[in-house]
């Protein structure tokens, strides 16, 4: 073997990591294609191709001189001393089997998409003490000097692992991934200086399974300077292992070692040879391509380490589709609130394919939660007594589990829609009893484990629920199991062959993860076109929607499993078709029928066409990759920390920059002395609406301005809430006059509860300055009224230059009134922080007694949502510049679109008060109202209300009516649309025009 003072010896290392080849037995090596990492003279490629006779072996090094003397160590070895081929067995010699390239760890493969069965390397572990000396444009004329020192130092590769001179490991890991097969092996010669777990937990965070081929120590290179190692030390909590000599089982640092070596003292370090392969291959290597292309900076959070095989799997599964979907959907989708379409269509998929139920999207609508679920429904109907499964009576508010007596409940009139829920044993033969002698309008029960094998425990619950004209909902949460295998369950045997009667629902919540054991999503399954139509426009009203990641997430276990089966492979059965109801059954509540009459809800898309939405509280611009990022990284990582998901802290901060602080907290220059409570929730729409619940309890009067989210007007109605409007003008942008605020409170006798949508108003876009904020919470005060302050819509305004209020940082809600009053500041994090589509509310308040008894049931943001959210925070609060040109960006494209639709209205026959801020405008079809107008599917007399349908009808084009706004004649548009819907929008106003004008 030639070797020459550029390359490096073989000494110690490589001999320990060719003893640790030969453990590894390959009985099929003739077929397979090796790569050899730092290579160096050669030697290992060719003595494996000696020991092997595998397919090809590519010997692999960056340093050009070590390839020409790799070559000439093979025709050295390759040729006999007459300088004639060497023959093997299978008429080959070593210059078939082996060849030898420059590279810089894989690159020759990867460019030549070369495919290897194995993958061996020895290759430097050690930062070199120079960093600029790596950095060095490297050549085969460079100094002997610098391409020896390639064979003992790395530079900093921008993994994790560079902390403990893995790095160059790391990156050799990855871009193996690459090019490895799907069953094949990686072998790498580690030195255990940064201890075994480290050198482990490089590979087994990477998706791969470990076993140490080979383990001894060698001494320390007393050429190899180990200072790097101890600054390492110096400044984290980590402590590298060396041994005093061959003979010491103790390790010490670094430092130490250092300290012995330069007083003539020998250190040793373990040397482990670890053969590694692929867990899940197939999800692994693609995982990592997408990683690649969009999601290289979460590199160092990637943990794909499992002790559990269906948890793996799950994840992996998961983890691949989640990176595919966050790519190719560039902006939040528009998806109903009742559930993603595709979310329920795969719920029905399964089952049809697993239990043979010919369900359809239509039969399933989505909740948050089961909890959510069973609130939502008692609030739909409001009996007068409801019967609720003693396991379930947890999910429900503590003031309808009242001890008061119940006499003449059933058929009641109760003009408050006041619920009362008494607690029933799970077991069917004593619940029936209950529900004979009670006659509750509602019962809600999950099945005892005995009982769920079969049916006749819901069959006989079905007759006496309807045999009194009980409402049934029937919980199997604790009874579906996501797996191939399904478990039996007599719930979904009997729809399998019986349609479900219209007075029972079926309720699930998806409890049973193993993977995010807190992430939860429910359904419910109706047959009733009337009460599904209910269910699905209250989850609208009370909740908003469910997260369409959880969503998500479940869908990708289901898809799963539909992968399994083949399609219609079962003939369906004709089942038996419902009962007769009779007429007595419950109907919905006074307040919801006349609530889902008159408030308008989401349109789906019809089967011909899709449906332009100006008419959601939702942003549909591109959602920037800092974003898609962090929730990526939220669903890699594991065992995130309580205090990575803490956004307490982050909320507090942006309170105190954006608005001076909480109303009437006299602390708030003191970020730390913030002593006001903070809750969170899923949506804005499930915070404002337990307000409206705590109003409700305590008999007082919600005031909202003329012109307010139509949503939380009719959610507040739904619930039955006493309701007063304060009047507002255009003039002034819709805003609350003071005049009109005191007023209006100087008549309230009652608790009076006052809404403020601002600094940006929500729907109309107009802003209140400090002053005039500061003027309405004086009265307030003075009245003693409790005050509700939106910002949910602020943080995106974008025309100040001739506003009153010019340097939005010197905002402040901050203002200390005597009498001191109860607030609450409603908040979203989603707008500001450019992460449309992941809802994130939060409700600050200084009374938690007046909140406590109504907080049950609140959907909370999953974990993964809350250490995303955290790190948005965290660069909103810093000013990062990157995340702040963001935001800036945002706030321009919504500028430009404010501009451009105004433009369109006013040319189309409009009046457009303005906008400065937020995502939304209003617009008064002045040049329409009067006017006739027909079209497929309307005809009639166009004015405020009904031009929705109008416009709806003939272009596709939804907005928000004057029913909506609460303004007489005047319109709701959303303008923050993805840009070529946008466009689509723009070109249906003016295709109204020509139709009508």
């Amino acid at each position: 073997m030639m070797e020459i003072p550029s390359i490096f010896t073989p000494e110690d290392w490589s001999f320990a990591f060719y003893e640790g080849l030969n453990q590894h037995q390959d009985s099929t090596s003739r077929d397979k294609t090796y790569g050899e990492l730092g290579c160096g003279s050669g030697w290992i490629s060719i003595a494996l191709a000696e020991k092997l006779s595998p397919l090809k072996v590519y010997g692999l090094d960056i340093n050009p001189r070590a390839i020409k003397i790799a070559w000439i160590n093979l025709y050295l070895n390759a040729l006999d001393d007459n300088g004639l081929p060497v023959y093997d067995r299978e008429g080959k010699t070593l210059l078939d089997r082996v060849e030898f390239h420059e590279s810089d760890l894989l690159s020759y493969c990867i460019d030549n998409k070369i495919e290897l069965d194995c993958i061996v390397g020895c290759i430097p572990q050690i930062l070199n003490p120079n960093p600029e000396a790596m950095s060095k444009i490297m050549t085969e004329n460079s100094s002997e000097k610098f391409l020896y020192s390639l064979s003992n130092y790395c530079a900093l590769q921008g993994f994790f692992e560079d902390q403990f001179g893995l790095g160059l490991i790391a990156r050799a890991v990855e871009e193996g991934i690459a090019v490895i097969k799907p069953m094949g092996i990686m072998i790498f010669n580690i030195g255990g200086r940064p201890g075994q777990g480290v050198c482990e937990r490089l590979f087994l965070r990477r998706g791969f399974h470990i076993s140490k081929l080979w383990q001894t120590k060698i001494m320390q290179a007393a050429d190899t300077d180990i200072s790097a190692l101890v600054e390492i030390e110096q400044n984290s909590p980590h402590q590298f292992e060396f041994f005093m000599d061959l003979v010491g089982d103790q390790s010490v640092s670094a430092r130490t070692a250092q300290a012995y070596m330069k007083s003539g003292g020998r250190v040793s370090h373990a040397l482990s040879v670890y053969g590694c392969q692929l867990h899940k291959p197939i999800q692994v290597k693609k995982l990592f391509e997408i990683l690649k292309d969009g999601f290289n900076e979460i590199s160092s959070s990637l943990d794909l380490s499992f002790d559990n095989d269906l948890v793996a799997a799950e994840k992996m599964a998961f983890l691949v589709y989640l990176a595919s979907f966050l790519k190719e959907n560039k902006s939040n989708p528009c998806e109903p609130p009742f559930g993603c379409l595709n979310f329920r269509n795969l719920v029905a998929d399964f089952m049809k394919s697993y239990y043979n139920i010919p369900l359809t999207s239509d039969n399933v609508a989505v909740f948050p939660s089961r909890a959510v679920a069973i609130e939502i429904s008692l609030r739909l109907f409001s009996p007068a007594l409801a019967i609720v499964d003693e396991h379930l009576t947890r999910h429900l508010p503590k003031q309808w589990l009242t001890s008061s007596a119940i006499e003449g409940r059933a058929d009641c009139n109760h003009a408050k829609d006041t619920v009362i829920a008494i607690a029933a044993p799970r077991q069917s033969d004593l619940l029936i009893e209950l529900i004979r002698k009670l006659k509750p309008q509602v019962v809600v029960t999950g099945l005892a484990k005995f009982e769920a094998i079969t049916s006749a425990a819901l069959v006989n619950i079905l007759s006496a629920t309807r045999d009194v004209g009980s409402r049934l909902f029937v919980d199997i949460s604790e009874h579906l199991e996501l797996s191939s295998p399904p478990n039996s369950n007599g719930v979904l045997k009997y729809l399998a062959e019986n349609t479900l009667p219209s007075h029972a629902v079926i309720l699930c919540g998806l409890v049973k993860d193993q993977v995010y054991s807190d992430l939860e999503v429910g359904f419910a399954i109706s047959e009733d076109e009337t009460v599904y139509k209910a269910l699905s426009q209250t989850i609208e009203l009370l909740e908003g929607h469910t997260s369409v990641i959880s969503q998500q997430y479940y869908g990708c276990l289901f898809r799963e499993l539909l992968a399994l089966q083949i399609d219609n492979r079962h003939a369906q059965r004709e089942r038996q078709p419902a009962e007769v109801i009779p007429q007595k059954m419950i109907g919905f509540s006074n307040s919801a029928m006349s609530t889902l009459k008159e408030a308008e809800f989401f349109v789906p898309d019809s089967k011909e066409s899709s449906i332009i939405h100006m008419d959601l509280d939702r942003s549909f611009l591109p959602v920037p990759s800092v974003v898609n990022t962090s929730i990526f990284e939220s669903f890699v990582r594991q065992n995130i920390t309580d205090s990575e998901t803490d956004v307490h802290f982050g909320i507090k901060k942006l309170v105190k920059c954006c608005y001076g602080g909480f109303p009437g907290d006299r602390y708030a220059d003191r970020l730390d002395g913030f002593g006001m409570e903070i809750i969170y929730g899923s949506t804005c729409v499930a915070l404002f609406n337990k307000l409206v619940l705590c109003c409700v309890q305590e008999q007082g009067t919600f005031f909202f301005p003329l012109g307010t989210n139509g949503h939380y007007v009719s959610a507040a109605k739904f619930m039955n809430a006493n309701i007063s409007t304060i009047p507002t003008n255009s003039d002034s942008g819709f805003k609350i006059e003071p005049m009109a605020l005191n007023e209006a409170l100087i008549e309230e006798e009652n608790w009076a509860w006052v809404y403020i949508s601002g600094p940006t108003i929500n729907p109309s876009g107009f802003l209140y300055s400090d002053k005039e904020i500061r003027d309405l919470l004086s009265i307030c005060a003075m009245h003693g009224a409790r005050v509700v302050i939106d910002t949910s819509f602020s943080g995106l305004e974008f025309q100040t230059d001739r506003w009153a209020w010019r340097n939005l940082e010197r905002f402040s809600y901050n203002v200390c009134l005597d009498p001191p009053f109860t607030a609450f500041m409603l908040g979203e994090l989603s707008l500001g922080l450019t992460a449309t589509g992941l809802d994130f509310g939060f409700l600050i308040f200084n009374d938690l007694s007046v909140v406590e008894h109504n907080l049950a049931n609140l959907s909370q943001p999953h974990s993964t949502l809350k250490y995303t959210f955290r790190k948005l925070l965290g660069l909103k609060n810093k000013r990062d510049q990157h995340f702040s040109n963001l935001i800036m960006e945002q706030k321009e494209t919504l500028k430009n679109r404010a501009n451009h639709l105004a433009k369109t209205l006013v040319s189309c026959g409009w009046d457009v008060p303005g906008c400065h801020g937020g995502i939304s405008m209003l617009a008064k079809p002045t040049a329409y109202i009067g006017k006739s107008f027909k079209t497929e599917g309307f005809e009639g007399t166009l004015d405020g209300c009904n031009i929705r349908e109008a416009i709806l009808r003939s272009t596709g084009l939804c907005i928000s009516s004057s029913k909506w706004t609460g303004i007489p004649d005047y319109c709701r548009f959303s303008f923050a649309l993805e840009s070529s819907e946008f466009n689509r929008a723009m070109g249906c106003i003016t295709r109204f025009k020509e139709f009508v004008l």
